[in-house]
């Protein structure tokens, strides 16, 4: 299944990815570092979703309570939860 994201207090715009056989697919961050986005991508691809959650969620970036990876934990979970 495809999901849209749209994230708050980061850089990126929104996150785009696919949840198939609970596995992470097809991560895509539009906007944000273009190198980071794509690292974390390609980290990320073909991980447990809960797996990715739990090593991503509570990352900061800097002095901002959030992160790119952060966000990606959170629309994951919202993704989860659909």
């Amino acid at each position: 299944m495809d999901f849209e994201y749209r994230t708050r207090g980061v850089c990126s715009r929104r996150i785009l990815f696919s949840v198939e056989d609970n596995k992470v697919k097809n991560v895509f961050f539009d906007g944000g570092c273009n190198g980071n986005g794509k690292g974390v991508a390609a980290l990320v691809e073909g991980m447990d979703v809960r797996e990715a959650i739990d090593r991503l969620k509570g990352i900061t970036c800097g002095m901002k309570p959030t992160s790119c990876p952060d966000q990606l934990a959170n629309a994951l979970e919202q993704a989860k939860n659909a």
